[in-house]
């Protein structure tokens, strides 16, 4: 269906050098370590094609202890554990949206060998039938016995077939994914549609999706008819008719539910689906509010609308973070609409950065606010948990949100150093979006060759006195021959102050101070023209949705973290946060660092810092506070 912007090919964003990007090369870095015989072992194991009996019997030893079960994949990948299997679907995903981006040949051979495994273990099963479990997992929830939600391990298996498809070009996934569309087809083929309503309030991922996401390339009847089957009536009707039926429920289900459901709408154009998704945005975000970070969950459960005091325990989960990251880019593409990309934007700086452990690129499954929060890292090869396989592919694929295009130019949707190489009307067009760290701020901030040049040259500009209060991104534009088209920027939510554009260092453009919302540049552009953004920043305080007396700190769109292991009280009034928190370490060496700071006027003061760069300490986002001279009992 049509869409106020489009998604530009893959392979056509390019990340800059920097901060960001280290964070990409760091999950590529893991991704490739991890072997193909254990991402396999289980799909070996279920196929028959690989057995381990230990020391074989009482007169043979295991010879090569690398061969053995230590260095075997754990967690929730042991062969005892039902959801096994689950991760090689988003590594698939990953190693195909990291392949479309860098074009490593590397990468795309070790996945192309992945993918003719899983088809020789699909043959060895039949044909058909592919899993690190047997089919009988399905038999017994077919019976209502509890087995640990076997149709989301199969969605992600799918899901990573179809991105090696689609990002990476291996024609063998999409028959590996037809051939176990068959084994559902004729599986679900025996039940009524009220059996297939018990089937589908267990754990089913996002098989809506996939199922979606084939019929879109095959147009094949019996594709269509598995949509049909795993329709979600029971959730999407009630949605519909404007019922609250998340608060309490599980949010990691309902997500990819949705997700499906906007695919549905895609390929087939029947509103009732994009009605289901729109709804269901109204229920989870708008009406329900939020924290901080973005998130409505807490321990996986949808927390109560504009009512969340009481569920600062567990926090936000990164599955939950990342899924509603692409709904709010799907809803970003569909509508145009500024606030989507201003939701992605804060879920990516302080859910998805914030998630992985900055030194080590390893996950944290939740993220709490409350006093005395501690994230808690898995391990390379010892947890994998769901959020294990969301940051791998969350930490593949940044680019498709920085630029989208439509019929008269190009949309700059995400503030993320990168280069974009396209083709507008006839002419071959780079557009290059850097950031000035010296003069400006922006999140990641380290060591660069500019920042050392910044404080060694004397003959340059000095760089400002204190830490700057605005971002300064520069666009710079390369085009083969002038060409006349509309280059759109996101004034994001954030900004507190008027926003300044100048391009060609010729005076200001008249620019609204409209934050969550895009600004139109057309004109004739040529080789060289240069667009300096600045995007004023402050600190603010954002109040807990059902206690305005409780409230977290953010630094632009930076969310704040207090190192502190207990509730602590901040002295000063919420609406003049300067009264409460004062710059802190602001310079180091060759880089600002935003969202540093200290408190001010308590006793035992403590700092500051983004919740992104929190690595083992403890910590709070949430605070309450007294006024100057107010006695506390």
């Amino acid at each position: 269906m049509e869409s106020r912007l489009n998604e530009l090919p893959l392979g056509k964003i390019k990340l800059s050098e920097g901060p960001i990007k280290s964070r990409f090369e760091l999950n590529k870095t893991y991704l490739m370590s991890l072997t193909n015989d254990n991402l396999l072992r289980n799909f070996y194991l279920e196929a028959g094609l690989w057995s381990y009996s230990g020391n074989g019997g009482t007169t043979s030893a295991t010879t090569n202890k690398m061969d053995g079960p230590d260095h075997w994949h754990w967690g929730w990948e042991s062969p005892t554990c039902e959801l096994r299997g689950h991760i090689m679907g988003h590594w698939l995903s990953a190693a195909a949206k990291i392949y479309a981006q860098t074009q490593d040949s590397i990468i795309k051979g070790k996945a192309d060998y992945i993918v003719s495994e899983l088809a020789r273990c699909q043959e060895a099963n039949g044909g058909e039938w592919l899993a690190a479990f047997p089919q009988t997992y399905m038999h017994r929830i077919a019976k209502g016995k509890f087995v640990w939600a076997p149709h989301y391990t199969i969605h992600k298996l799918l899901m990573g077939l179809y991105d090696m498809y689609t990002a990476a070009g291996n024609a063998q996934s999409l028959r590996i994914m037809s051939g176990i569309a068959e084994w559902f087809y004729r599986w679900t083929g025996q039940f009524s549609e009220e059996q297939m309503d018990e089937l589908l309030d267990l754990e089913t991922g996002g098989m809506l999706e996939v199922w979606a996401d084939l019929y879109g390339e095959t147009r094949d009847e019996k594709h269509l008819a598995l949509i049909r089957r795993y329709d979600r009536r029971r959730f999407f009707d009630a949605l519909l008719a404007g019922e609250d039926c998340l608060t309490n429920k599980h949010a990691n289900t309902q997500i990819p539910e949705i997700l499906g459901a906007a695919r549905v709408w895609e390929v087939t154009g029947e509103e009732r689906y994009r009605n289901v998704v729109e709804a269901f945005w109204r229920c989870a975000v708008t009406e329900r509010g939020h924290v901080a970070t973005g998130a409505g969950d807490n321990g996986e459960l949808w927390m109560p609308k504009m009512d969340m005091a009481a569920r600062l325990g567990v926090g936000q989960e990164h599955c939950c973070n990342y899924n509603m990251m692409r709904l709010a880019h799907l809803l970003l593409r569909w509508t145009g609409d500024a606030s989507y990309g201003d939701y992605w934007e804060r879920r990516f700086i302080n859910g998805v950065l914030a998630h992985q452990h900055g030194g080590t690129g390893m996950i944290s499954y939740f993220l709490g606010m409350g006093p005395g929060s501690q994230k808690t890292w898995g391990s390379a090869t010892q947890h994998f948990w769901c959020c294990h396989g969301t940051l791998l592919q969350a930490n593949a694929s940044y680019e498709p949100q920085i630029f989208m295009g439509d019929k008269d130019g190009i949309s700059i949707c995400q503030w993320i150093p990168s280069e974009l190489h396209h083709r507008q009307a006839d002419s071959k067009l780079t557009i290059r979006i850097e950031q000035d760290g010296q003069y400006g701020i922006y999140p990641l901030n380290n060591w660069s060759v500019s920042g050392m040049t910044a404080i060694t040259k004397v003959d340059m500009p000095p760089i400002p006195v204190h830490r700057p209060d605005h971002f300064v991104y520069n666009v710079k534009i390369s085009l083969d021959s002038p060409s006349t088209f509309d280059l759109n920027l996101r004034l994001p939510w954030w900004i507190s102050g008027m926003p300044r554009i100048s391009i060609n260092g010729e005076g200001q453009l008249d620019v609204p101070m409209k934050p969550s919302s895009f600004v139109q540049v057309r004109r004739e552009w040529k080789d060289g023209d240069l667009v300096k953004v600045e995007l004023p920043k402050m600190l603010k305080t954002e109040p807990l949705p059902g206690n305005s007396g409780m409230f977290a700190f953010m630094d632009g769109p930076i969310v704040l973290a207090g190192l502190t292991d207990e509730e602590r009280i901040l002295v000063g009034e919420p609406s003049q946060p300067e009264e409460l928190l004062q710059p802190d370490r602001e310079r180091n060496h060759t880089w600002w660092n935003p969202g540093y700071y200290r408190t001010k006027g308590i006793d035992r003061g403590f700092r500051f810092i983004p919740l992104y760069e929190v690595k083992d300490e403890m910590y709070a986002v949430y605070f309450s506070h007294k006024s100057a001279g107010e006695r506390t009992e």
